[in-house]
């Protein structure tokens, strides 16, 4: 499973002067490690959410998609 390197938020990133007390996550890391897992489990396919409590106007959009030829 190839790695997606996603661009830095435009006001970069977040710095303990912010105000924010919660707890920091690098993504970078935390990627890596969600990695690490998924190779340890043999890289299972996850299953997708069955999507038994969509409301109307997402199953409307999700329709409309297939009929323009997209996958969600």
């Amino acid at each position: 499973m190839a790695s997606k390197v996603y661009p830095e938020p435009a006001e970069g990133p977040s710095k303990a002067s912010d105000g924010w007390t919660g707890r920091r996550v690098d993504m970078a890391e935390f990627g890596k490690r969600l990695a690490a897992r998924r190779a340890e489990l043999g890289n299972p396919e996850l299953p997708r959410n069955a999507g038994n409590n969509r409301s109307a106007s997402k199953r409307a959009l999700l329709k409309a998609i297939e009929q323009a030829g997209g996958k969600w």
